[in-house]
């Protein structure tokens, strides 16, 4: 069973908390990561890209020159896709990229995610992250205190608003709520900072 540390926001160490096999301790499945992260950015992209094709491009009604007799090619109109200035073959329309894998994958993405920042030493436990007003000063000297200083993903049981507001602007750190963790962002950030409220809400949603 893995066992991590327990701060307080003075950087502190309190205790220490046991965490569940079967979310923190499961073995790295890269295929599962790989699959759910290119889901998660394809389902991100607008698919707002739009070529037009040669019913949409404007001119083109009249025949450019009669069908016989000019020693040219014959053609019909101006807008034909061989033409500088005609429609686009084959070219992008809107389109949705999103897409579904299985539940069941999605979830053993999050556990191996869960599981690869606990084995890398990545994730530091708060014992409580409650701020009385937004302050970004007040966020960013507690995560000097925990000495937490690159991309930082900071994770609460509930959206705090008082802790979103306070680390939204710091560069590099990204708040979310356990209702908003993914594996994504689990992936993308260096260091997991979660609070103990937080930690059992994980396990509790996905064991």
């Amino acid at each position: 069973m893995p066992k991590v540390a327990i701060y307080n926001v003075n950087g502190e160490q309190v205790g220490e908390l046991d965490l569940s096999d079967a979310i923190f301790g499961v073995a790295v499945h890269q295929q599962a990561l790989f699959d759910v992260v290119t889901m998660h950015q394809a389902s991100k992209r607008r698919g707002t890209h739009d070529t037009k094709t040669r019913a949409e491009v404007s001119g083109g009604g009249k025949k450019p020159w009669r069908q016989k007799g000019t020693g040219r090619a014959r053609h019909g109109t101006i807008r034909s896709p061989i033409w500088r200035g005609g429609g686009i073959v084959f070219g992008p329309h809107p389109r949705d990229y999103s897409y579904q894998i299985p539940k069941k994958v999605r979830r053993l993405a999050m556990r191996s995610a869960l599981s690869s920042k606990v084995e890398g030493g990545s994730i530091v436990v708060l014992e409580e992250l409650a701020m009385e007003t937004p302050k970004t000063k007040d966020m960013v000297k507690i995560l000097d205190n925990l000495k937490v200083n690159n991309k930082v993903l900071v994770v609460t049981a509930d959206k705090d608003e008082t802790v979103f507001k306070s680390a939204r602007n710091i560069p590099g750190v990204k708040p979310l709520s356990v209702p908003g963790l993914n594996v994504y962002d689990l992936l993308n950030h260096t260091t997991l900072v979660i609070t103990r409220d937080a930690v059992a809400r994980v396990e509790e949603v996905f064991a």
